[in-house]
C-alpha cells in the first residue's frame, strides 16, 4: 500500500519501500468470503476493456461471446465500442451512450469480468449489482442463462432507449407520504428506495 501525490513520489516509495509508507504482508487465510458487485449505467466509456481483453484469455472468449450473441440482438459488433481504439474513442463515446448500446455493453464487460475471477478463484459468496448490474448478478446466480439474460438486456436497452428524451430524476431524503403531500404537479414518485429515500 502507497500513499503518494503524484507519479514520482508514488515510483519512489515503490522502489525504496521505506517502511514509513508501506506494508507488505501475506495473508494466508483462504476462507475470506468474497462479494461480486456491479455496476449500472453510467459507468461505460470506449475502451474500459481493452487491457483486460489484450491479456486475458478468459476475459477475452467470455466477452467475444456475449458480443456474438448479441450482434444480431442490437445490430452490430459491440466490441467495436467497448474495445475501441484511441482515435476512435470520440465517435465510440456518442453510440456507447445510447441506452441500447450501454447496457448490453456493461453487461457483458461485467460477465465477462465475472468469468475471469472465477476462473482465478474467486468464488462469490454474494452477489449485488445496480440496474444492469442486476442482470449480471442474477444471470451468474443461476437466475437465467447467459443467451437468455443478453436477449433480455438487449431488448431492455432497446425499449429504454426508445422512451423520449429529457426528463430527470432526484433523490430525496424523505418518507414516501410527506413527499407526496408535498409534490408538485408534473413530478412523481419513480422510487421508493428505504422508509425515508425516494426518487422523484
Amino acid at each position: 500500500a502507497v500513499v503518494a501525490p503524484d507519479r514520482g513520489e508514488a515510483v519512489e516509495a515503490l522502489r525504496g519501500l521505506d517502511r514509513r509508507r508501506t506494508v507488505t504482508a501475506t495473508c494466508t487465510r483462504k476462507d475470506r468470503p468474497v462479494a461480486f458487485l456491479f455496476t449500472g449505467q453510467g459507468a461505460q466509456y470506449p475502451g474500459m476493456a481493452a487491457g483486460v481483453y489484450a491479456s486475458e484469455p478468459v476475459f477475452r472468449e467470455a466477452l467475444d461471446r456475449c458480443c456474438e450473441l448479441l450482434t444480431p440482438l442490437v445490430g452490430r459488433d459491440l466490441r467495436e465500442l467497448i474495445l475501441a481504439p484511441a482515435g476512435q474513442r470520440e465517435a465510440a463515446a456518442e453510440e456507447l451512450a445510447l441506452t441500447q448500446s450501454t447496457q448490453p455493453a456493461l453487461f457483458a464487460v461485467e460477465w465477462a469480468l465475472a468469468q475471469l475471477w472465477i476462473g482465478w478463484g474467486l468464488e462469490p459468496d454474494a452477489m449485488l449489482g445496480h440496474s444492469i448490474g442486476e442482470y449480471t448478478a442474477a444471470c451468474l446466480a443461476g437466475v437465467f442463462s447467459l443467451e437468455d439474460a443478453l436477449k433480455l438486456v438487449a431488448a431492455r436497452g432497446r425499449l429504454i432507449g426508445a422512451l423520449p428524451a429529457g426528463g430527470g430524476m432526484l433523490a430525496v431524503h424523505q418518507s414516501e407520504e410527506a413527499l407526496k403531500r408535498r409534490l408538485p404537479p408534473g413530478l412523481s414518485i419513480a422510487a421508493v428506495n428505504a422508509p425515508g429515500l425516494v426518487v422523484v
